[in-house]
């Protein structure tokens, strides 16, 4: 509240904040005290760590990197200096074959100092409340940059450093997680520039997939080591099975579309395109090849066209519904721009809600007039002990656990007017 109160002059919009800062939460029906924190879930509570998490912000950015970075670049490695003066006295030469050997020989030595006693520089960056440090330089020099972070944060913001998380690695022989990714520093001795021949990789920055997160991906659709169909699906339509499991890959390609080793997804797509298969063979009775050659197709991307599994349902005087599955490039992308775009082509539903749809078919009496979707709020008022016994429509519900059904307008005004579908029946018949 002393941090808000730096630039916030409205009191009632403090007492506000403090209000919901002290209000505690309920939890199986039982009310605890905040006793410190922001409410978790609240929508104000990401502001509310940002702004608290800016205090650390300003003090390395104000504090510990002016402090631990000198120099504006490294030395020249020595033995890397010597052979360049002698590569281009070859040159001067003409003599080719010594030419060469001293340029073969010239990767084996970085062109800078890695051990420059002089050289510092640091880095930093935050999202929410997880951050990395980038250091060049002495291991007690990082020691000493991390008490400085545990002690400025015990003392100005009273929190504490993770032990298990807070880790000091070597770039060049680990990696540090972050975000889900790896970070480390790259290195190749062969990816050269094709115009000036020199390294292009070697000491900066890459990050990767861990291996750990593309087998835990894998798993899911996995059972003894082999993909296998996933049976709580087998009553869903064939588009809304397509449309979550390209939903999950979509999910993935994109978070992880900076990893330099984006191409291993590949082996997750395979995996979940064989469950994908087995899953619909299951549901229709049928095997993977016929699947395979039935859903077969190609779709246009931005690198090119790529194969795909496609399944068109076509409507009368509409667009067909389309879903696919791949077709996304794996190739890894170093710009990535966030596009504000609507992916789904229809209301994200499940079960047999599209034939249902496409059927134009009340659920309770088979009428074509008039469909109309009833939806309630939680299946779970439909089923409360000590009812009469249930209508036909909340039967259907109830067997299907799905929160909406088709009916026509007049099974419609039955259900929100009370009118027992029986009674309706003998009032037509009798009139």
């Amino acid at each position: 509240m002393n941090i808000l109160r730096e630039n916030i002059r409205d009191n009632r919009f403090l007492r506000l904040i403090e209000g919901a800062l002290k209000a505690g939460y309920c939890e199986d029906w039982t009310y605890h005290p905040s006793l410190s924190g922001s409410p978790q879930g609240g929508i104000v509570s990401p502001i509310l760590s940002n702004i608290y998490m800016d205090r650390l912000d300003r003090f390395v950015e104000d504090t510990l990197i002016p402090k631990y970075s000198r120099e504006e670049r490294r030395e020249i490695h020595p033995i890397y200096g010597q052979l360049t003066n002698q590569l281009a006295t070859a040159r001067r030469q003409g003599n080719l074959e010594r030419i060469r050997v001293l340029q073969k020989e010239l990767r084996q030595y970085p062109s800078q100092n890695p051990d420059d006693p002089v050289y510092r520089r640091l880095r930093y960056v935050r999202y929410a409340d997880d951050f990395l440090l980038g250091f060049a330089g002495p291991l007690v020099e990082a020691h000493q940059i991390k008490d400085s972070i545990a002690s400025f944060l015990q003392t100005e913001l009273k929190l504490t450093l993770s032990a298990e998380k807070t880790l000091i690695t070597h770039a060049h022989t680990g990696r540090a997680r972050f975000l889900g990714y790896e970070v480390g520093i790259m290195e190749s001795q062969t990816k050269l520039d094709r115009t000036r021949g020199t390294r292009t990789v070697n000491g900066k920055v890459g990050i990767y997939i861990p291996e750990d997160v593309i087998r835990a991906k894998r798993k899911r659709y996995l059972r003894d080591g082999k993909p296998i169909h996933r049976s709580e699906l087998i009553n869903d339509s064939e588009y809304d099975i397509i449309y979550r499991y390209q939903g999950e890959y979509r999910g993935l390609v994109n978070y992880y579309g900076l990893a330099q080793n984006l191409a291993e997804l590949g082996y997750v797509r395979w995996t979940m395109e064989t469950s994908l298969l087995k899953t619909l063979a299951c549901k229709n009775q049928t095997s993977v090849i016929k699947e395979n050659k039935r859903l077969q197709s190609t779709t246009q991307t931005l690198e090119g066209q790529r194969k795909c599994l496609k399944l068109v349902i076509p409507r009368e005087k509409k667009k067909p519904l389309v879903a696919t599955f791949g077709g996304l490039s794996l190739k890894r992308r170093k710009n990535p721009v966030i596009e504000d775009r609507v992916i789904l082509p229809y209301a994200r539903t499940r079960s047999e809600i599209v034939e249902r749809l496409l059927n134009n078919t009340c659920e309770v009496c088979g009428g074509k007039e008039n469909i109309e979707m009833h939806h309630v709020r939680h299946l779970r008022d439909l089923n409360k002990k000590g009812k009469r016994e249930m209508p036909p429509w909340m039967q259907v519900m109830i067997s299907r656990k799905r929160k909406s059904i088709p009916l026509c307008r007049r099974c419609h005004d039955d259900v929100h007017y009370n009118r027992p579908k029986l009674k309706r029946q003998g009032n037509r018949r009798a009139g």
